[in-house]
């Protein structure tokens, strides 16, 4: 039976390790840092090992390395990293992804297929070596948490943005959250999918840069606007700590009420 904690302590990370892909920019290089102000020490993963670099030089807690997620032998030796340094993996967050073609009619099979490698075989992969991982001695409330970053678009339709593959991706992280939830619950092992909506990454620079497309979105949301990175420190925070210690295989939407219209 997990014990209570004090308010003050229901989102601390102290001790605990994290691993965090997509981390060299947006979303996933602010949830590394958010992860590591919470106390834990994280594996931030991505190709580019220069922008890792400067985001470790911010935070000594923060360990940049160099990861195709594409690649299982990349993927295999993040989570032997992550071991083998500190012995435990308590928190997985499967945030990198692609984009793929916007019109279905011009996104190849062979193209589909490597939008599925990165956004949903990846993050499988690397949920089964957090599973599969010797469980923390010390134990935690929360157990480990695995936390997929689907999207609206995994919710609803991209139209008329599009995009195929990325869609269907999303919506299969959706799925696959639901059903490792169930495998792993008696294991003590979380999982859970983070649904953003529209918020401003690299990914979304053309979007917001033009004007059509960006009142388009504020015409749509019921807050009238899009995100802010830091609207999502607090739902990451949520599911990755012990104030979420009896939630498994949800979806937490945040996404200024875009799926509410």
């Amino acid at each position: 039976m997990s014990t209570p904690r004090p308010a003050a302590e229901l989102f601390s990370l102290q001790g605990r390790t994290a691993i965090v892909t997509g981390a060299s920019s947006g979303i996933g290089a602010r949830f590394a840092a958010v992860l590591a102000q919470a106390g834990a020490t994280v594996f931030a993963a991505a190709r580019r090992i220069d922008r890792l670099k400067e985001l470790a030089d911010s935070d000594a807690r923060i360990h940049p390395v160099a990861c195709d997620v594409s690649r299982e032998a990349d993927r295999t030796r993040l989570a032997e990293t992550a071991l083998t340094t500190t012995g435990r993996i308590d928190v997985l967050v499967n945030n990198a992804a692609t984009s793929g073609e916007t019109r279905a009619e011009d996104e190849s099979p062979d193209a589909f297929a490597d939008v599925l490698g990165v956004n949903l075989i990846a993050p499988f992969h690397l949920a089964r070596l957090t599973a599969e991982a010797p469980a923390p001695a010390d134990g935690s409330a929360a157990g480990r948490s695995i936390i997929n970053v689907s999207s609206i678009l995994g919710l609803v339709s991209a139209a008329p943005l599009g995009g195929a593959s990325y869609s269907a991706s999303k919506a299969g992280l959706i799925g696959l959250t639901r059903e490792l939830a169930g495998q792993w619950g008696s294991d003590d092992v979380r999982v859970n999918a983070l649904a953003p909506g529209w918020f401003r990454t690299e990914m979304t620079a053309d979007l917001f840069g033009d004007e059509r497309s960006s009142r388009w979105v504020e015409r749509n949301t019921l807050l009238r606007r899009g995100g802010h990175g830091h609207e999502l420190d607090g739902a990451l925070l949520f599911l990755a700590s012990d104030a979420s210690s009896y939630c498994t295989g949800q979806v937490l939407t945040v996404d200024g009420g875009w799926t509410a219209r």
